[in-house]
């Protein structure tokens, strides 16, 4: 039996966690670019997100900033309340992510914890309020960038890495539950990212890892999220697609 292809609604609204950051910034821009409504979520830095919102709206595009915690489960799942009581959301790119680093032997349990509720609580904070309201709309679009770290793991990265890659085992498990509503589940895992952040020494030591030669332009990890939320990539689900020049090889 042939199942038919749910479309994007003619009016989507897509949230992007950690909207204010570099790469939420070019993944806010481009799916503005693609005729959705973006809201731009800040953590503190409201004045960046408003910033870009401004820019997207200034093209032409719809766009608001929205400021509230992911580490902090009442406050998050009051904003979510407050986003999908004015209509369903169909897509979800969960960008935001921190990191606090130090080798395991020497981490504590409070480092540990907040880097886990920000970048893999987070995720079921702001997915689980909207997944009805996707069925509701039979299409949906989950994307949860995380990291190559996820994959190859990195020194003093522990928590970092085991909270990427947690993102991916929740994208797994979501798909098979979710998928014959017309949603899909995928998760990104870019490389050494030019977001305005890498330091020379940085950039120096991790070129050689590097096949590509390069390190990787926001736009281009932000030109998969936009392919990953059309029409065309319904048939896409439960992947961890790398964006690292090759960085992570076979892994």
């Amino acid at each position: 039996m042939r199942r038919r292809t749910a479309h994007r609604p003619e009016h989507c609204r897509a949230l992007i966690t950690g909207g204010s950051g570099d790469l939420g910034t070019a993944i806010c821009q481009r799916l503005a670019t693609e005729g959705l409504e973006v809201i731009v979520h800040a953590a503190s830095r409201l004045t960046r997100a408003e910033a870009t919102a401004e820019a997207i709206r200034t093209e032409g595009g719809r766009a608001r900033a929205v400021q509230f915690d992911l580490g902090d489960a009442e406050a998050t799942a009051e904003a979510m309340r407050s986003i999908t009581s004015e209509a369903p959301l169909g897509i979800i790119v969960h960008n935001a992510g921190l990191h606090d680093d130090s080798p395991m032997a020497g981490m504590t349990e409070s480092t540990w914890r907040r880097v886990m509720a920000v970048n893999l609580d987070g995720f079921f904070r702001v997915v689980q309020p909207a997944l009805l309201g996707m069925a509701r709309l039979r299409f949906g679009r989950v994307i949860a960038v995380s990291s190559v770290a996820a994959r190859v793991g990195n020194r003093g990265q522990s928590n970092y890495a085991a909270a990427k890659a947690g993102l991916h085992g929740a994208v797994l498990s979501l798909s098979r539950e979710m998928a014959a509503r017309g949603l899909t589940f995928n998760t990104i895992a870019p490389g050494l990212i030019n977001t305005g952040m890498i330091s020379e020494a940085q950039a120096e030591a991790t070129l050689p890892m590097i096949p590509a030669g390069r390190i990787g332009q926001a736009e281009e990890v932000a030109a998969l999220v936009a392919f990953l939320c059309r029409d065309e990539a319904a048939y896409i689900n439960a992947q961890m697609i790398g964006v690292d020049g090759g960085m992570a090889g076979g892994h």
